[in-house]
């Protein structure tokens, strides 16, 4: 059986494969996600100058957040926490992103937020 260590470690090794290949710019920033256990953080980041445009996570939500019967909770909510990033984007102008899901498999709550962010009106 895997222990936590190595599972965190092969999820860094994924993580820097997936870094090598994606770059965020002001045009077109970097939505990296990150998830715990609990919560579940979205941030718009520029590369070019090491600035995070943007950040939104499940603390932000408002409590009376209508969540989709067919999804279970933690689901629900990382999809309302990718509309809420696609709908601070869009106040700041921007359009197009590069998802970067931070070497976490996409499925699951990672893959509802790319589909709130998608719904939202943000292009992958």
């Amino acid at each position: 059986m895997i222990n936590i260590k190595e599972k965190r470690e092969k999820r860094k090794r994924r993580h820097k494969r997936v870094r090598a290949k994606i770059f965020g710019t002001k045009d077109r920033p970097r939505l990296c996600v990150f998830r715990s256990n609990k919560h579940i953080y979205a941030q718009l980041i520029d590369d070019e100058k090491g600035q995070t445009l943007a950040a939104v996570s499940d603390l932000k939500l408002p409590k009376n957040v209508k969540l989709k019967k067919d999804m279970s909770r933690k689901v629900a909510i990382a999809y309302e926490v990718g509309k809420l990033i696609a709908k601070v984007a869009k106040e700041k102008g921007i359009a197009k992103v590069v998802f970067d899901r931070g070497g976490y498999k996409y499925h699951g709550r990672v893959k509802a937020l790319a589909e709130g962010a998608r719904e939202g009106g943000l292009k992958f």
